[in-house]
């Protein structure tokens, strides 16, 4: 089968529309409405979003989409999508060891997009097409500001006027979506190649969002376009729970993960927290079957310190931004981030669960963590969720220990 990839390029920074990208749209922000499209797609193998944003990747990674780190080179004003396709093709290709076919530049500013209109771009190139794009039918006179000679017709001789059904049919870019060969595309650079197939659209469906403008009448738009179309399920992941055969290494937060995410302050401002003796047990395991453990705290904290050395494993605290500081570890580790397992609550450890191949969640975690997380402990932090992950990874061994 041919490997069909799409990508949806989604920088962070917007000039136009400030965090356009995760407006909401009717039910779902942009950057989901496209993603969920992609999925529903029949001849679409995987869908990947290209970001430098935290926040994109983490609604990107909650609606089922695979999340790529966009390089700062390729992630300011001037930057083409094209680069970022090209970059997230090649990191896709690698990281899964495919080759890809068919690529596709999906963009979730259209925020009308159908499943269909995916289908049809990538259809065409399959097909035997070099490169496809969607259109609609257009019948508008157009004109351009020619300054002291005065206007002039694009696409019409001013002087005639025939009537529409006497025109050449004219196709306006939709600007959606687009599929290349992916050969090709990497060859050309660019996404209009070879023999270009034209896709039709519904024109009632064409809206870019660039301004705000744009926006509210998209928002005003979706109770009429939406038509109640279902939704799909969140849950990108397979449903199962990881072994030790799945992971090379276990990272955890720890406020709000081994602990309640409660602190008591005694009269001389020194705190306390809560941990389990499950959770202990379960780090002990882990350590004794060989596993590489790693703390990683925001909080700079000597509770922090004390508990790694009372598990002893070593503890990275005061950190503020911990994919990146988890990113080197591995790197030191030899460690490959899709082999580890990473266990956190809250919003801060997003961008880390971006980066594992296993990000887990606590029961008590943020809904959006919870929505991200490829597993979700049936444990709160701080009752026993760090055994419980234990369990799932060493099975019968831990029971043995």
């Amino acid at each position: 089968m041919s490997t069909v990839l799409a990508v949806i390029p989604a920088r962070g920074g917007s000039k136009g529309v400030p965090g356009k990208n995760l407006a909401p749209v009717g039910d779902a922000p942009l950057i989901t409405r496209a993603v969920r499209e992609c999925r529903a797609a029949r001849l679409l193998t995987s869908v990947v979003v290209s970001t430098d944003d935290p926040g994109i990747a983490a609604a990107a990674h909650a609606a089922g989409a695979e999340v790529i780190e966009r390089p700062t080179a390729i992630s300011n004003d001037t930057a083409t999508s094209e680069a970022a396709v090209l970059h997230a093709m090649g990191v896709y290709e690698e990281r899964h060891g495919v080759t890809v076919d068919v690529v596709l530049l999906v963009q979730c500013t259209s925020p009308f997009l159908t499943r269909e209109e995916l289908d049809g771009v990538a259809a065409a190139v399959l097909d035997g097409a070099d490169s496809a794009l969607t259109v609609a039918p257009f019948h508008g006179y157009v004109w351009r500001d020619a300054g002291a000679n005065g206007g002039h017709g694009v696409n019409h001789d001013k002087a005639y006027r025939p009537r529409r059904q006497d025109r050449p049919q004219d196709l306006l870019e939709t600007g959606a979506a687009y599929a290349m060969r992916a050969a090709g595309f990497r060859e050309e650079r660019h996404r209009f190649f070879g023999r270009t197939e034209l896709v039709r659209t519904d024109p009632a469906r064409v809206l870019e969002v660039d301004d705000p403008h744009d926006l509210a009448r998209a928002r005003a738009l979706a109770p009429l376009l939406d038509g109640g179309k279902a939704a799909l399920p969140a849950a990108p992941f397979p449903d199962y729970l990881p072994t030790r055969a799945d992971i090379d290494a276990v990272v955890l937060d720890f406020d709000g993960t081994q602990t309640d995410d409660r602190v008591l302050v005694d009269s001389e401002g020194r705190e306390l927290v809560a941990v389990h003796r499950g959770d202990g047990l379960g780090i002990a395991a882990l350590r004794r079957a060989g596993l590489p453990l790693l703390i990683l705290s925001t909080e700079e904290n000597p509770v922090v310190a004390a508990r790694a050395r009372k598990l002893r494993i070593p503890v990275l605290h005061g950190i503020d931004r911990k994919d990146l500081a988890l990113k080197q570890w591995c790197e030191e580790q030899g460690i490959a981030p899709e082999r580890v397992l990473y266990a956190g609550n809250d919003v801060n450890d997003l961008p880390c669960f971006d980066l594992v191949g296993w990000p887990v969640a606590v029961a008590s975690a943020h809904d959006v963590v919870r929505g991200a997380a490829r597993a979700v402990t049936s444990a709160p932090g701080g009752a026993g969720a760090i055994r419980e992950i234990a369990s799932w990874i060493l099975g019968k061994e831990l029971t043995a220990s």
